[in-house]
């Protein structure tokens, strides 16, 4: 039902970014994109890891939650310790575990296929935001191939490490008949250049379902 790359950040704020005053500090810019390309195929990835996982149906004003440890066993593949799971059934069935089945399936794709690379998007500079005590040089992104696992919108680099902090836009291909589009947004919490936690907002419009709404959270084990 979904593809799991993303896998998608979730929107920790809803407002809107203040665009950084002054001329475009493209020197900037280029040194923080030459940061992130150089880092870019080490992904974040924790093992053990919480993950909690809260889904809504607009149309059916049904809710599922779960809340689960995931492990990577010797073989590379996600283990789940279910420690809680709660709502409408049809909400745990048709969502929940569609999205665990989508991102188990998506872990299988090469990761070259489908890294944020300049081999996969053009990257095209657009200015740069301040988010709180932050600044961010925005990127367009646009995937040379329409191909399942890419997606068309904004990458936000931190202006310091050139990490990834936020990205977001719709896939340019749906990944089953079942599905008409995804939207997402993907925002990286960071604390002293590195990644503490991953918020991820899918917005999903099904044809079986209508539309699906499902927000990720995932951290290391604590």
């Amino acid at each position: 039902m979904f593809n799991g790359l993303i896998p998608v950040i979730v929107l920790t704020s809803l407002l809107r970014p203040t665009v950084a005053e002054g001329a475009p500090d493209t020197d900037g810019a280029s040194l923080a994109f030459a940061r992130y390309v150089a880092n870019v195929q080490h992904a974040v990835s924790w093992s053990p890891e919480t993950i909690e996982i809260d889904a809504f149906l607009p149309k059916l004003q049904k809710r599922g939650h779960l809340r689960a440890i995931r492990r990577l066993n010797s073989a590379g593949n996600a283990d789940y310790q279910v420690l809680e799971i709660a709502g409408d059934r049809t909400v745990r069935q048709q969502v929940i575990e569609r999205y665990l089945t989508a991102q188990m399936t998506a872990a299988e794709l090469p990761a070259a296929s489908i890294a944020m690379t300049p081999a996969n998007y053009e990257f095209r500079y657009q200015g740069a935001v301040r988010a709180g005590d932050t600044v961010a040089y925005v990127f367009q992104i646009k995937p040379r191939k329409k191909r399942i696992g890419l997606i068309s919108g904004e990458l936000w680099l931190d202006a310091e490490t050139g990490a990834a902090v936020r990205q977001s836009g719709r896939l340019v291909k749906s990944p089953s008949l079942f599905v008409k589009s995804i939207g997402t947004i993907r925002e990286t919490v960071l604390s002293g250049g590195v990644a503490q936690k991953l918020l991820t907002h899918l917005s999903v419009d099904t044809r079986l379902v209508g539309l699906a709404d499902l927000t990720v959270t995932e951290s290391p084990l604590r």
